[in-house]
């Protein structure tokens, strides 16, 4: 997945900077990490389709210690302010259905 620019990774948003920890051997971290990335390039390409800019909004792939995909949400805070919007417009229309 890619975002608007060549450097959309570290345009600001220091999403990487929360995986800070230690590795243990033995655990197949790559296979979470795969689930993970695939959840996020979807969650990505949605964002994109509903108007935001991936460098102020985004979704980032990661493990936590277990080797378990987690994916990241990060944001500029009007950006997240919005997506609530979004989301709180969406459960108010269908019920509280997402």
């Amino acid at each position: 997945m890619t975002g608007s620019g060549e450097y959309w990774l570290s345009d600001g948003l220091d999403a990487a900077s929360v995986d800070s920890g230690l590795w243990v051997r033995g655990v197949d971290y790559m296979a979470g990490w795969r689930e993970a990335r695939a959840a996020a390039d979807r969650l990505n390409r949605a964002l994109l389709g509903a108007g935001f800019e991936l460098s102020v909004l985004r979704a980032t792939a990661s493990t936590n210690e277990d080797g378990r995909g987690v994916v990241r949400l990060a944001g500029w805070p009007g950006a997240v302010d919005r997506l609530a919007q979004l989301l709180e417009g969406r459960a108010d229309g269908d019920g509280g259905a997402a």
